[in-house]
């Protein structure tokens, strides 16, 4: 027993094909990104009267190797800096307020340069801002490894969408954004070229391929 008339199938040639996703567009480049970094540099020098009282924390993943380029490059500008002493990481996972809703993450490492952070200003350094959660972890890490004279920071890129009353003291690009696109921060150091590229995407996330980024969103 039928409840209406047999519809034909469609011939093979007239399936519907699947949508691909649209291709991302790139915003920045290699140049673009080296300039920004250049002019944060001198920024951070600028304000804060010189390097001898700055330390560069990257946050991982990619806010590590923007943190390093940035440290070589107040090292070029003010001679007698030393790179290398500079620079440190820190690992934010276990003062992130997602953990519960997230699958287990590795536990990265926070290494500080030999001067320490105390009486230091902590400039903060992350590729994409956007919830700000992220940021709210980091000063949650430093307030357990030392007590630093302020705390600044810098990303490449500022996406908007703050749900947290965070700002950032020096960008590299700001880039308005819908909660529906995608940005994703790629680095020589660890994707083989540098590009910020923007597309659209199923969620409000952020890609950056870094568990411990700013994608997650409460």
């Amino acid at each position: 027993m039928t409840s209406g008339p047999a519809v034909p199938e469609r011939p093979a040639t007239e399936q519907t094909a699947p949508v691909e996703p649209p291709v991302p567009t790139e915003v920045l480049g290699a140049p673009e990104i080296a300039r920004a970094l250049t002019r944060i540099a001198h920024e951070i020098l600028e304000r804060n009267k010189g390097g001898s009282d700055v330390v560069l924390l990257g946050i991982p993943t990619r806010g590590v190797p923007l943190a390093e380029r940035l440290a070589l490059r107040l090292a070029e500008v003010e001679p007698g800096l030393d790179a290398a002493g500079l620079v440190g990481t820190l690992d934010v996972t276990m003062h992130r307020d997602d953990l519960h809703r997230q699958p287990p993450r590795a536990i990265g490492t926070t290494t500080l340069p030999a001067a320490g952070i105390d009486g230091k200003v902590v400039v903060l350094v992350d590729d994409v801002l956007y919830s700000g959660r992220t940021i709210r972890a980091a000063l949650d890490a430093i307030s357990d490894i030392g007590r630093p004279r302020a705390v600044q920071l810098a990303a490449l890129v500022d996406r908007g969408h703050r749900e947290l009353p965070i700002r950032p003291d020096y960008v590299g690009k700001n880039l308005p954004t819908s909660v529906h696109e995608r940005v994703h921060v790629r680095v020589a150091e660890i994707d083989g070229d540098d590009a910020v590229l923007i597309g659209q995407g199923p969620t409000s996330a952020v890609t950056t391929t870094d568990p411990a980024a700013e994608e997650v969103t409460p």
